[in-house]
């Protein structure tokens, strides 16, 4: 018989923005929320306050011993810690929510017989407010063995959000992929931010006017798709451009240059995989990406 995961007391060991959102969302959807426990006992009382029949813990023992189904949302560097921290209950449910580990972090709560396993919201989450649904429609990945395997697809089910069985080996590599994907996204954005200084305007302003065209880089991925969402001078073999791009940030932020040129053999990647370039004109385009001492010498040729 498949275990009833709506049945469950459910607790968190920390409090951070992870845990605020997720035990909010939990209990907005019928879920039984009842510890979480922190070293901020502060902290753990923001979650109390605003869920029903939910207590605030000072001890990591206490609010275990009375959940079905933990989910350790600490930082990553505390979870095994945690784990040995705790007398868990066989059959009791252990989770850790770290993108980049598997669950043999929780081999502790293993060796006493606990079920553990993984739940990463593939998602930036801030913890603030507590109405919508930040889950609906992400990605959540889970592992684990049945049931808890189960009942973690059950939840994510109940959140709206796509769950995805993932093996321990892929982690680092998929928690790779999210960083590149959103926390490089946003450095990107700074370092255009700040080419924007240099004609006269602050970081700002240079954000408010590239926002837009961010999101509809962001619309075209979700709409066409890669490759053919694709667009710019290296999509269209345009050298002269490129070569000018270079030059001026070599000469001013060094720094963006090296990341310009990066980004660029990564992005004439997708633009072999496109096939929109001209016969030799993407030889050209890595020619002058990578040689940083003769692209002016291209830029005159090309002219």
């Amino acid at each position: 018989m498949a275990m009833d995961a709506e049945k469950l007391k459910l607790g968190f060991i920390g409090a951070g923005s992870l845990a605020r959102s997720l035990s909010a969302a939990l209990a907005r959807k019928g879920f039984t929320v009842t510890a979480v426990a922190s070293r901020s006992l502060a902290s753990a009382r923001i979650i109390e306050t605003g869920i029903t029949d939910c207590r605030a813990f000072a001890s990591l023992q206490e609010a275990a011993g009375s959940c079905d189904l933990v989910f350790i949302t600490t930082p990553d560097s505390a979870i095994a810690e945690v784990a040995s921290k705790v007398e868990w209950r066989p059959g009791q449910m252990v989770v850790h929510t770290s993108g980049a580990d598997s669950a043999d972090l929780l081999k502790p709560a293993a060796d006493m017989g606990a079920a553990t396993g993984v739940f990463h919201p593939l998602q930036t989450l801030t913890g603030t407010g507590r109405s919508g649904n930040p889950f609906r429609g992400i990605t959540i990945t889970i592992e684990g063995a049945k049931p808890l395997l189960d009942v973690l697809c059950r939840i994510a089910e109940r959140l709206e959000a796509d769950p995805l069985e993932l093996k321990p080996e892929a982690r680092v590599l998929y928690h790779a992929s999210a960083v590149i994907a959103s926390n490089y996204l946003t450095a990107l954005a700074s370092l255009a931010c700040r080419l924007w200084q240099e004609f006269g305007y602050r970081p700002e302003r240079a954000l408010q006017s590239l926002l837009p065209l961010m999101r509809g880089a962001v619309t075209n991925l979700e709409q066409t798709g890669l490759p053919e969402c694709l667009t710019g001078p290296i999509s269209r073999g345009d050298i002269a451009t490129i070569n000018r791009h270079l030059q001026a940030l070599d000469e001013t932020f060094p720094l963006h240059a090296g990341v310009y040129r990066s980004l660029g053999l990564a992005t004439l990647d997708i633009a072999r995989q496109k096939e929109c370039l001209l016969p030799g004109r993407a030889g050209e385009i890595e020619h002058i990406l990578t040689d940083k001492e003769n692209h002016h010498a291209n830029n005159h040729a090309e002219k």
